[in-house]
């Protein structure tokens, strides 16, 4: 059955009220349509309840704190990094109250090792991305705090599956070579794809024995051809994309990743200025090229839409909309859920 789901910051400071919304929203999804709804992330709460924050949450022996530039290693545990746990507390609880008696899929979005280290700083120096022997420090540790969060979500939650999505929205500028230096007058040297596919599979594998049936590893906003071929080949279930950038040739693409098995996430466009969104349509925008390639329209059943209110090409926690917006939005997805899966039944 065709997915929905939400990525992304939600606004505001509530927690129980933003977690109880997305579980009403997603709780009762008509037929033919799976819903996939998701631990909450509301970074209006402070540093420390953002996503970088949340990681910096879950790392074992590698203890963050907020300098001057943003997060950064440091040499021991501090009031930022016991902040960011408490608020991981928080959410959670919120999360056993408002799912409780939920036994479907639940997800657990969390940033990947290679936006991480394009976005930590050392405790002395330049971005953790400078340095190979850091960044494989910060994988092992994302890997090794993985486990205990899975631990704790289906602690929260024991009936549920648990879905892990790392979001890499710097994957592109990590392999390409644009990630700015701390000085801001020069660039990072490239990774070599080989290299981040293997870092990137240590965590993947580490979240499916950490309890999560299925791993997701979402590429962000842009379609970056080095970045989706790397995310592919890591060993996750599925790959999220967003709809909005894919044109003629990445369809190619896309249908190559089909026929080799791997399940797709599309994030939705957000609708301009205002506008109302019409699911038909965007349900079209998908549908339409998705046959063009020829795939099979029987397979939409298999794909899973989702919103994402996380904004900029790093995939920040810039929240652009109101709680009632994003309701709706989560209103509109099912709804273009519902579009395609009534093409895939249709065939």
């Amino acid at each position: 059955m065709t997915g929905v789901s939400l990525l992304g910051p939600w606004p505001g400071s509530a927690v129980l009220e933003a977690q109880t919304s997305v579980l009403d929203r997603l709780g009762d999804v008509p037929a033919g349509v799976t819903a996939l709804p998701s631990l909450v992330q509301m970074p209006e709460r402070g540093p420390w309840a953002d996503s970088t924050g949340r990681a910096g949450a879950v790392l074992t022996e590698m203890p963050v704190e907020v300098g001057p530039h943003g997060w950064k290693l440091c040499d021991r545990p501090g009031r930022d990094v016991e902040r960011s746990r408490a608020t991981l507390r928080e959410d959670l609880d919120a999360l056993a109250v408002a799912a409780h008696g939920w036994s479907g899929p639940l997800v657990v979005a969390l940033r990947g090792p290679w936006s991480l280290a394009a976005t930590f700083y050392l405790a002395r120096g330049d971005r953790v991305l400078a340095d190979a022997g850091a960044v494989r420090e910060l994988t092992h540790s994302l890997a090794d705090g993985l486990a205990d969060l899975l631990a704790r979500v289906h602690a929260a939650v024991p009936a549920a599956d648990l879905v892990l999505v790392l979001r890499e929205p710097q994957l592109p500028d990590v392999l390409g070579g644009t990630v700015a230096t701390f000085s801001g007058h020069g660039r990072l040297a490239a990774v070599d794809p080989d290299v981040a596919r293997a870092r990137l599979e240590d965590v993947v594998t580490a979240g499916r024995r950490g309890g999560a049936t299925k791993v997701v590893v979402h590429t962000g906003g842009r379609f970056a051809r080095r970045s989706v071929t790397v995310a592919a080949s890591s060993g996750a279930d599925g790959l999220g994309l967003a709809l909005a950038p894919l044109r003629g040739p990445q369809w190619e693409t896309v249908a190559g990743l089909v026929e080799q098995g791997t399940g797709l996430w599309f994030g939705l466009p957000r609708p301009r200025h205002g506008r109302t969104v019409d699911p038909a349509r965007t349900a079209a925008a998908l549908r339409d090229p998705w046959r063009a390639v020829g795939l099979p329209v029987g397979a939409l059943a298999d794909v899973v839409v989702h919103v994402d209110t996380s904004s900029g090409v790093a995939g920040g926690d810039l929240v652009l909309t109101k709680p009632r917006a994003v309701r709706a939005a989560v209103d509109d997805a099912v709804r273009v859920a519902l579009e395609l899966a009534g093409a895939a039944a249709a065939g």
